[in-house]
């Protein structure tokens, strides 16, 4: 087994850092919170050219034919970057459910467009009172010949008032689970825009007898059960990558200022507990990204990796919240600033660790994969 990166997924890591360094500077998450535009157009259109969209899209529909771990190595430099923009929800859930869908005229309609960055898509997952999962999804499908009525509600839909679809999980009484790509504009549809902790764009979105044609269906029943476990594992592996990205800026940031910032005529990184603190986001990183790239590695290799995507996901949510405080404590006032960076790291890395499954969560998989 080996995790190290390649000669060309090294200079993928590099040109994906020195790109979002230069069109994609933290300022820029500050100046998109409060605009009227969910995210940056040109830049999305930038990322599209470069062939991102596109990365673990097979060729066969216009994709690059990269894997997995070379999605990984964009989103960590996405999260680094605080990047503003609906990349996850529209290349990691959206185009990842449909290539492990067997809708194949979907595939062949949908792919492509995602592939050129003209259609997004937003994941609409869950219901009021269901904080993640799917077993108790109680958004209703009603079968009405080649159709099906779409009535309830979802929450924290991600990028959902710009995106062209919505990947929306329901139940039906005679179908259990279905997964249909609902066009946003459908009719019935009406999105409310909700407050975030990471500045992240989301929607209520309420669906009234919303009617959607049976070719729009990925899976249902079983294959849905099947699907929505396969892509919650990817999900939240890409999230541990996306968390790892703002822990290593994080860590970076303080070391640097750990050697600059001057008190009692000695530099703060001088003294012993500012040492342990640096010392000890160096070994929670490094942690994380061992256990991160072993699952990441399993899932590109189509391996059985269930156990390793929630262990990476659980160490990695408490990790991320511990490395961004000690950074926190390194800079002390200064970080609590709204000009200062570090706020913005506490922030999505705290909105990662509970998508896709918190630490309770993901600890029970775990224990659940021995037996428990």
């Amino acid at each position: 087994m080996n995790l190290e990166l390649n000669r060309e997924q090294k200079l993928l890591r590099q040109a994906a850092r020195d790109f979002l360094k230069k069109e994609c500077p933290r300022s820029l998450i500050r100046e998109y919170r409060d605009a009227e535009e969910d995210y940056p157009r040109k830049l999305w259109q930038k990322m599209a050219r470069l062939g991102w969209m596109g990365v673990a899209i097979p060729e066969t529909c216009d994709g690059l034919g990269g894997d997995f771990i070379d999605l990984t190595i964009l989103l960590e430099a996405m999260g680094e970057a605080c990047l503003p923009a609906p990349f996850f929800s529209t290349v990691v859930v959206g185009a990842g459910a449909l290539e492990l869908s067997t809708a194949e005229d979907l595939k062949s309609e949908i792919l492509p467009r995602i592939a050129s960055g003209e259609k997004t898509v937003a994941f609409a997952l869950i219901d009021p009172g269901n904080d993640y999962g799917y077993s108790h999804i109680r958004m209703a499908a009603v079968r009405q010949g080649d159709s099906y009525i779409l009535e309830g509600t979802k929450l924290f839909v991600e990028y959902a008032r710009s995106a062209d679809y919505l990947l929306t999980v329901a139940r039906s009484s005679e179908e259990g689970l279905v997964i249909l790509l609902v066009e946003s504009g459908s009719a019935g549809i009406e999105m409310k825009p909700l407050q975030t902790l990471d500045y992240a764009r989301q929607c209520e979105v309420v669906m009234d007898r919303v009617r959607v044609s049976d070719q729009t269906l990925l899976a249902r029943g079983p294959a849905a059960e099947h699907l929505l476990s396969s892509l919650e594992e990817r999900a939240g592996v890409a999230r541990c990558a996306e968390m790892l990205g703002g822990m290593q800026a994080a860590f970076e940031m303080s070391v640097a200022y750990a050697k600059e910032r001057v008190q009692f005529e000695r530099p703060i990184g001088s003294f012993q507990a500012v040492q342990h603190h640096c010392a000890n986001m160096a070994i929670e990183v490094g942690s994380c990204r061992n256990i991160t790239n072993l699952a990441t590695w399993k899932i590109a290799r189509g391996l059985p990796a269930t156990r390793e995507a929630a262990m990476a996901k659980a160490y990695t949510n408490t990790a991320s919240n511990q490395v961004i405080k000690l950074g926190h404590q390194i800079h002390a006032a200064i970080s609590f600033c709204d000009e200062h960076d570090m706020h913005l790291f506490l922030r999505k890395c705290r909105a990662a660790a509970t998508a896709f499954g918190d630490e309770a969560y993901q600890v029970e998989k775990v224990a659940g994969c021995l037996g428990l």
